[in-house]
């Protein structure tokens, strides 16, 4: 069996990946907060784990990972929206789910074994709440329910901050009534006009670290292997999920492992709406096809910072236009069902090191331009197909990939254009069809004549 190595946040450093058990291997990953349209980062993360997802499966077996990504749709940003827009929660949470699921789905991430909304969780997040106070790591003051930090003497080990570091680099609310200005709300209170449900402490709802630990266990069990999710939210959001759950379920490790990918930037700064370099995901898929910025978060190690640009996008969409081309040169060659490239496995098993799978993929594509006979061109081919899987990629029709995503009405013109090409060169006429050539070039259609006849796709 492969021997996947991972980067284990906690223990900070690569170590080997040996699941609790091996038929039952289990990762969670934090989703969105469904308050609006989704930005790169909620794109980079989802990209990333769909990976290691496609890896575990390869390697235990489908039928043995069970894989869970919630939905955070009750939480203070969908307040906020709905204050500022005027519309119903419900409203903005669906709608912004959808948009997320249209987006994973045009990004090829496969669907989770569950996508738990925290909503449907609340009574489970009630229940955590008592053993917190039962178990001494809670205490109720004015209506909330807040974590004593200071029950808890490993509290900071997963970010490796201290307590005066802590304080300094979050944004802690201070207030009189904390016992330590570190404590964090597990429940408050809730106004009559916003999202609420009846608890031993009142009408409130949940705070949002609370959400993960909730939904974690009662899917995954108290103890599981993979936790993963953004470096961002390592402190303070994974640090507190682990001490919530850790201190309501004595001699329990929660998340076995802690996997984290690198900050998100671009142009080399940082992604924020302040410095107008924000993009969501529909921003950019207005400018490359969704694959391409797929095969674009790849290019970078998930454990290192990523940084986007729009140079990037294009060289990325043209190593695809090299595999593409090559597929669509084979298109007449069957595939079978073969194992994945042994190199690219072994580059993901090595803490999915995906720059190093992509440098495999690359030379299988110039073995299959090379190869002369049917079966070597049909081996290289399964193999191709085979390994592009493993990295989520290569899941377009090469053809329709060429022409891009032109309506039914602009290619059935081309089409037309090129019948009247055809008719052109057989009457001799090589003005008209070079005139037709060129018009179509300047529309970023490019025409390639074989002997089975006349081909196009989008430059």
């Amino acid at each position: 069996m492969t021997q996947i190595q991972l980067h284990d946040t906690l223990k900070q450093r690569k170590v080997p990946f040996i699941p609790i058990d091996e038929n039952n291997v289990r990762m969670y990953v934090c989703g969105p907060t469904v308050y609006d349209k989704a930005h790169l980062g909620n794109a980079k993360t989802p990209v990333v784990y769909d990976v290691l997802y496609r890896l575990l499966c390869h390697v235990y077996g489908k039928d043995h990972v069970t894989y869970v990504s919630n939905i955070t749709d009750v939480d203070d940003k969908i307040l906020n929206k709905h204050k500022e827009t005027g519309k119903p929660i419900r409203e903005i949470t669906e709608q912004t789910y959808n948009w997320y699921i249209e987006d994973m789905a045009q990004l090829n991430v496969l669907a989770p074994n569950y996508r738990p909304r925290a909503t449907e969780y609340i009574g489970d997040m009630i229940e955590l709440v008592k053993k917190l106070l039962e178990n001494g790591h809670a205490y109720e003051v004015e209506k909330q329910v807040l974590f004593d930090v200071d029950s808890m003497p490993s509290y900071g080990r997963l970010s490796g901050r201290s307590m005066k570091e802590m304080l300094a680099g979050a944004r802690i609310e201070v207030a009189d009534y904390k016992k330590n200005p570190a404590d964090f709300i597990i429940w408050k209170p809730s106004d009559a006009d916003q999202p609420g449900w009846d608890s031993p402490w009142g009408y409130g709802r949940p705070g949002w670290h609370l959400e993960c630990s909730a939904m974690s266990s009662k899917l995954l069990g108290n103890d599981f292997d993979i936790h993963g999710g953004g470096s961002d939210l390592i402190f303070p959001h994974h640090e507190n999920e682990m001490a919530q759950s850790c201190g309501a379920f004595p001699g329990t490790n929660f998340a076995h492992y802690w996997v984290h990918t690198g900050m998100l930037m671009i142009n080399g700064v940082k992604m924020s709406k302040s410095l107008g370099n924000f993009y969501t995901v529909e921003e950019v898929l207005q400018k490359a096809p969704a694959e391409a910025l797929r095969l674009l978060f790849l290019t970078t190690h998930y454990h290192q910072p990523f940084n986007f640009t729009f140079e990037g996008l294009q060289n990325a969409k043209s190593i695809l236009d090299k595999f593409y081309n090559a597929l669509l040169k084979n298109a007449d060659v069957p595939t079978e069902k073969v194992a994945p490239n042994a190199n690219v496995i072994e580059a993901l098993a090595d803490d999915l090191n995906t720059p190093l799978a992509l440098s495999y993929l690359h030379e299988i594509v110039n073995n299959l331009n090379k190869a002369e006979t049917p079966e070597e061109r049909s081996r290289l081919k399964s193999e191709l197909m085979a390994s592009a899987y493993m990295l989520g990629l290569l899941y377009n029709d090469p053809e329709a990939w060429f022409k891009g995503s032109n309506s039914d009405d602009e290619a059935a013109q081309i089409e037309e254009m090129i019948q009247k090409r055809i008719e052109a060169k057989k009457n001799k006429d090589w003005a008209t069809a070079d005139a037709i050539r060129n018009e179509l070039k300047e529309r970023g259609i490019l025409l390639e004549d074989g002997p089975t006849g006349t081909t196009w796709k989008k430059a």
